[in-house]
């Protein structure tokens, strides 16, 4: 049995006195249960719950089965020792005497007892213990009962030693393109921390975006910002989400005055004319875009990074750069219409592939912001990335990877003379 004790319980245990009675939700199944409702002493017991849509195990009834004690440092020593002693019970003559207050005696099933000791870190500062722990106390004895604590700190504050938390919650980034890729981009950029993001797309979830994006089953129909908004609300609540069914080249407009409270772009959308416009609006802005995509059906994963520097060229000024030292433009297969339409071809990249590449874009986009933000440990190799999806040595270089998931870095291109994007209005 496992005992979860929220903030709100563990706080009224801490607060209220010396015992009192105690209820649980309880999954009989999975052997677990959620305190639900403490009282002072013997009086009425009441509710310690969350709000409704954080309340774990909702669909059960709560039942009064138990008591909470405070108990003697000793007490949790000994929780500890027998823990380590797997099957092993604290004879109940010794339970008494650490808890003089409150103690009941067990009938035949026996109930369970949380113990708060007050004074553990003075009397063991050695030892980490909870000051919160669970009993099964039975005529037999008393055995330990696996409980966690709620921390006081949830989410993505719990990194703040670890990770520049401030910085990336006070930042926007805008995400063009909520399907496979997209949505696995959104995931990624909320769990590093970003603290606000702008989907853009107009489609729906369709049956056949089923198999490769991180939307359920339940969505298929909504706009897919809209389901992956609401997902990432439940999931990264610490990551204010704004969704928006727009198309970025039809509703142009729009987008740009979003712009003006966004730190970066990422594009994740199909199609030539999707990019382009996307690194246009970006460049227009003075933002950094970061570019994800696969090419040849899901062979390869590529993420550009187009920077607003006077010596770093806008999307079709790389592509042009490619075809002038003998590559190929590969921009033509994303207008592949994958899915729908006529002119519709299988894509043939699994899920999980096409999510490598949304969490190295999302890798793209954070360390952009941090390197700008003064931590040098987040620059990247280069400005545009290869990852091997699928082995493709008959392509042209620099899309020749010989290997199964070789990452290669190229250095960015400048731009070209006359470029509508890239010159100044």
């Amino acid at each position: 049995m496992l005992i979860l004790i929220p903030q709100q319980a563990a706080a009224q245990i801490r607060s209220l006195g010396s015992w009192g009675r105690l209820s649980l939700r309880i999954n009989d199944p999975e052997q677990y249960a959620v305190v639900r409702g403490l009282s002072q002493q013997g009086q009425t017991i009441l509710p310690v719950e969350p709000s409704p849509e954080h309340r774990l195990l909702a669909s059960y009834p709560s039942v009064s089965t138990g008591w909470w004690l405070s108990a003697s440092p000793d007490l949790h020593l000994m929780w500890l020792a027998l823990r380590a002693r797997r099957g092993t019970s604290l004879k109940l003559d010794a339970f008494r005497a650490a808890v003089p207050n409150g103690y009941k005696a067990p009938g035949a099933p026996g109930y369970v007892a949380i113990t708060y000791a007050p004074g553990l870190k003075d009397a063991y500062p050695e030892h980490e213990l909870p000051d919160l722990l669970a009993w099964h106390v039975t005529p037999g004895g008393a055995q330990p009962v696996a409980v966690s604590v709620e921390p006081g700190i949830t989410g993505i504050q719990q990194l703040n030693d670890h990770w520049p938390v401030h910085e990336l919650q006070s930042k926007r980034i805008m995400l063009v393109g909520a399907g496979s890729i997209g949505s696995a981009t959104a995931h990624a950029l909320a769990g590093y921390g970003i603290g606000s993001l702008t989907l853009v797309d107009p489609d729906r979830l369709d049956w056949h975006n089923l198999v490769r994006h991180t939307s359920a089953r339940k969505h298929t129909g909504r706009h897919k910002v809209t389901a992956l908004a609401e997902e990432l609300t439940a999931l990264r609540p610490d990551t204010k989400v704004d969704a928006r069914a727009l198309d970025v080249i039809e509703h142009a407009d729009q987008i740009r005055a979003l712009l003006t409270d966004t730190h970066l772009v990422v594009c994740a959308a199909d199609g030539m004319a999707a990019r382009r416009v996307t690194g246009h609006l970006a460049r227009r802005a003075g933002l950094t875009a970061v570019l994800a995509c696969v090419l040849e059906d899901g062979a390869l994963g590529e993420i550009l990074r187009l920077r607003p520097w006077p010596q770093h060229g806008c999307l079709t000024c790389r592509r042009h750069n490619l075809t002038d030292t003998g590559s190929l433009d590969p921009e033509p297969t994303l207008d592949a219409g994958y899915g729908t339409g006529t002119r519709h071809r299988p894509m043939t990249a699994v899920g999980s592939d096409l999510h490598l590449v949304a969490h190295l874009a999302a890798k793209t986009a954070v360390a952009t912001l941090l390197e700008r933000a003064g931590h040098p440990d987040q620059r990247l190799p280069g400005e545009h990335a290869l990852l091997g999806l699928l082995r493709q040595p008959d392509w042209a270089p620099p899309f020749d990877l010989d290997r199964t998931a070789e990452l290669r870095w190229l250095d960015a291109t400048p731009p070209r003379t006359g470029c509508p994007t890239c010159e100044a209005p």
